[in-house]
């Protein structure tokens, strides 16, 4: 391997970066963003009722049980 050789970088990777140095607080930004849609604690009590509640689907939903 040439020792003037470097790793590639796709052009997204290199975009993001360039916004990482450019802004110093984006990634803390980002965290606390994901912490608002996904990083949420669960309540197993709710789904386990949201479960035993779901009513099955027919196979053909526009036909009546008659």
């Amino acid at each position: 391997m040439p020792f003037f050789w470097k790793p590639y970088k796709s052009d997204a990777t290199q975009f993001i970066e360039s916004l990482k140095q450019k802004d110093a607080t984006l990634e803390r930004r980002q965290r606390e963003g994901r912490g608002l849609l996904w990083d949420r604690a669960i309540d197993r009590q709710a789904l386990t009722e949201y479960r035993e509640a779901r009513v099955p689907q027919q196979p053909y939903v526009y036909q009546n049980k008659g």
